[in-house]
This record gives structure tokens, sequence and C-alpha cells, in this order.
């Protein structure tokens, strides 16, 4: 009787809001949704060139979804050249970024992303809203933009 007490409280306290469940799955991104963003964001780049990293920049465009988001650099100048969720970033250097445990993300990006398929990194890295440093899978691919060689995009689940 006492659990039955107990799960109804419980349920109720769910209900009205004042326990957090887990994050649904819909709130998480997923390997395969990874995957559509970077070609469609390949392919933007492709169709409209340099004229389209100012779209990537922004929080609330197509680019950001659920938990995650596409970001695009330059393994060439090694300068990152969008990225929604860290502006701070922008037109800085990028292959001097390591994780915490020294892994040097964007040469390892960038080596995954100039395979035929692309490619992806394991690292650590913050994800948005969590506050602190979680494990990051990112799928890496290089953009044919016009003028430009050495550009990726790349997004990742946590």
């Amino acid at each position: 009787m006492k659990l039955l007490r107990m799960l109804g409280w419980m349920g109720l306290l769910l209900a009205c809001g004042a326990v957090r469940a887990a994050p649904a799955e819909a709130e998480v991104a997923t390997a395969e949704e990874a995957i559509t963003k970077v070609r469609a964001a390949a392919r933007l780049l492709h169709d409209r060139g340099a004229s389209s990293y100012a779209d990537f920049n922004q929080r609330d465009s197509k680019w950001v979804w659920k938990d995650s988001y596409v970001f695009v650099y330059d393994c060439r100048k090694d300068r990152m050249i969008a990225h929604p969720m860290r502006p701070d970033l922008v037109g800085k250097p990028i292959m001097q970024i390591t994780d915490n445990t020294g892994k040097p993300i964007f040469k390892d990006l960038c080596k995954a992303g100039n395979e035929a398929r692309g490619g992806w990194v394991e690292y650590m890295w913050q994800k948005p809203g969590a506050g602190r440093l979680s494990r990051k899978v990112s799928y890496a691919l290089a953009a044919d933009v016009s003028f430009a060689a050495g550009i990726q995009v790349s997004a990742g689940v946590y």
C-alpha cells in the first residue's frame, strides 16, 4: 500500500513538473540526424558558397536542433567560420584546441572530414545548457565551396 501511495505521489509530482524526468529521446539528437544535417549543410555551402556562412551562426536556425548544432570551419586556414553556440570561437584559430584529455579536436575532425564519406571523432565538449563537459561524437565532412579549399562541416551527438 505504501508503495502504491509513493508511486501515486511521484506521478503527481512528475505531472506537475516538480520533478524533472530524464530527457525524452525526442530532445536528444541522433547520429542519423547529425549526418543528415551535415550533408544538407555541405550542399547549401556548395550551392550558395561563402554567403551562407552567416546562416550557421544563428541559434534559432534550422542548423540548431534538439541538443545539437552544425558548425563550419576552415582546416586549411585554421579558422572557425561559424558556430551558433560559441560565437567567441568565430574567426579564431582552431588547430590548437584540445579537450580536457589533450585530444586535438580539430586536427582529428579535419582528418576525418577528408575521408571520402566523412568520418566521426570522439572528444569531450560542453553540452549546451548542461554546464559541464560531456562525451561528444561529431561527424565531419568536407564541403565543396567555390574558391575556398579546406572548408568542413560538423555536427555531433552527446
